[in-house]
């Protein structure tokens, strides 16, 4: 069961959080139905996402057993069989899709195309460099519609903005760490021939600097600050700022940067400063 939970890949679950950002800006903390649906939506999604995360391990079998970490996956390593990991995806993803659309044609939809663009970029638009991460920040986007697509939340320009920006900032981290691996005579993806440290770095420094200006415009634009009845907003950036240059931190001085899931649930330091931007954001709109 230990094996089934790891190729499951549970702690990846952390990524689905973005279900609840819509919830989180329309500030409907009190409504229970509401609060209901979109834990549904996140349980759902995490069952659909595990079934893709099995099919790329089953396709990648041969390059994770080359890579130092990936390696002690589940179907690399053969403590899960290739009947099994079948079995999986086919019933995970059935069971996501069918119970969505009982739920939301909406929903179903959103899920639909998440899996069969998830599908393809594990068989071939992965190792297309540029285009791989684009994909993946693609992926964080449809997590807003899924929480958005049963609660009537209408999601803002600034909320999609920012979240396919910050995941690719956070996709070139995870490919920054592919590029040094190779540097070692280590070359565990197809597509690291698109991507060399320099570009790396310079991309990721851009898209902070980009993640950085959006969130202080969305904080001091005329639309937010007459909806949310605050001018003090901006106040939070401190906490972005400081999340980002930590991550770069982590990324360019501690080269830890291989699993950006792995690096939020363990850095103390991130996760004190997402709860203290979590607390000042809602504090300011509560208190002003």
């Amino acid at each position: 069961m230990g094996e089934i939970i790891k190729l499951l890949r549970v702690h990846q679950y952390i990524k689905n959080l973005f279900i609840f950002l819509p919830l989180l800006f329309s500030f409907s903390f009190t409504d229970t139905e509401v609060i209901r649906d979109t834990f549904f939506v996140f349980v759902l999604f995490s069952l659909l996402a595990s079934s893709v995360y099995i099919f790329n391990d089953f396709l990648d079998i041969n390059e994770d057993m080359a890579h130092p970490t990936k390696k002690n996956r589940p179907l690399a390593c053969g403590s899960v069989t290739k009947k099994s990991a079948i079995f999986l995806i086919l019933a995970l993803s059935s069971a996501s899709l069918a119970l969505s659309f009982l739920l939301s044609k909406t929903l179903f939809g959103v899920l639909l195309l998440y899996f069969i663009l998830n599908i393809f970029y594990s068989i071939k638009l992965k190792h297309i460099a540029i285009l791989d991460i684009f994909i993946i920040a693609s992926g964080f986007v449809l997590r807003l519609f899924a929480g958005s697509s049963v609660t009537d939340i209408s999601l803002s320009m600034w909320i999609i903005s920012m979240t396919f920006l910050l995941a690719l900032f956070l996709a070139l981290a995870k490919r920054r760490d592919d590029v040094l691996l190779s540097l070692d005579g280590q070359q565990t993806r197809k597509n690291i021939d698109g991507y060399n440290l320099e570009f790396v770095n310079a991309s990721m420094v851009l898209m902070a600097g980009v993640v950085i200006v959006s969130y202080i415009m969305y904080t001091i634009s005329a639309e937010v600050t007459a909806r949310l009845g605050t001018e003090y907003l901006f106040l939070t950036s401190f906490f972005v700022i400081l999340g980002i240059l930590r991550y770069m931190q982590i990324t360019f001085v501690e080269e830890n940067s291989g699993s950006p899931t792995r690096v939020v649930i363990k850095d103390t330091f991130l996760k004190l400063t997402i709860f203290f931007w979590l607390l000042s954001f809602v504090g300011i709109i509560k208190l002003t």
